[in-house]
């Protein structure tokens, strides 16, 4: 089955729908959605337009593929509840950082809760839908799949959630400026994409430094200190043979009575201490 939210307000949005939708036109809903059957749809403010292909029916006398008008409209929160919870949001260092990452914070429904007010939809209270196919049900398979994808968009613009509920960008904009923490996000609303920069090199170039010491060719190649002469080694280093140790004292393979590990540490032992004088 196609996932078409990844997100828990996305999640959330889905099953508003699907609390007061019949699980069979929900079913063909999806399929629509996932299956290319809506030919476009467009977010206007609270409004949502679309245009779906019908099924072809002899036995209903549908010899023709129809096309639907859909229109689904989120009831929107009043501008004067908007100022008050504005003001709230932006009081909240940790639901602006949130937003800045192009995020819902989990605990922001506790400040519209707050104020009696809800930014997901819950209920069918929340909608208005419409659609000119001639079923009579409402929601119809139809408005089930422009729901779906309306839905899979919210993960990548949360801040739709904001115009569905009568608030747009700019507004919403216009308000944070008002406030010191909202400016941050407000100034990252307006950020514009940087452009790619055409790189002649991915690596680092060599830059010529001036030598102010003069150094004779002996001094060069053989150093200001001599290296010394012998190297001392320890006579104590072990080897971990993390690979072999894993193995265990019998292993599968090993159909000797003593133990594998203590029979390779011997070994080692031995090829360490034979070709010490060649190191």
């Amino acid at each position: 089955m196609t996932k078409f939210s990844r997100t828990w307000w996305g999640e959330i949005f889905i099953k508003a729908l699907e609390s007061f939708t019949d699980s069979g036109r929900l079913q063909r809903g999806r399929s629509y959605a996932g299956g290319g059957k809506v030919k476009s749809f467009e977010i206007n403010g609270n409004q949502i337009t679309a245009k779906v292909r019908g099924s072809v029916n002899p036995y209903f006398g549908v010899h023709k593929e129809p096309t639907y008008d859909i229109s689904i409209q989120i009831t929107p929160i009043p501008k004067t509840s908007w100022n008050l919870t504005i003001e709230k949001l932006s009081s909240k260092a940790s639901i602006v950082s949130r937003l800045l990452l192009n995020e819902v914070p989990e605990n922001i429904e506790d400040t519209f809760s707050q104020l009696g007010l809800h930014l997901l939809p819950k209920s069918r209270q929340d909608f208005k839908t419409k659609c000119s196919c001639p079923d009579s049900s409402n929601p119809c398979k139809h408005i089930a799949g422009v729901y779906y994808l309306v839905a899979s968009q919210l993960d990548s613009n949360p801040f739709l959630l904001f115009e569905l509920r009568g608030l747009s960008k700019a507004e919403l904009q216009a308000k944070l400026a008002q406030t010191p923490l909202g400016k941050a996000l407000s100034q990252e609303l307006d950020t514009k994409e940087i452009s790619n920069e055409v790189s002649t090199s991915f690596y680092t170039q060599p830059q010529k430094q001036e030598v102010t010491v003069k150094t004779s060719a002996r001094e060069f190649w053989l150093g200001t200190k001599r290296l010394p002469q012998t190297i001392e080694l320890s006579i104590n280093n072990s080897v971990p043979a993390i690979l072999i140790k894993k193995q265990g004292d019998y292993p599968a393979f090993w159909d000797k009575d003593s133990s594998f590990i203590e029979t390779m540490e011997e070994f080692y032992q031995r090829v360490k201490t034979k070709n010490q004088n060649l190191i």
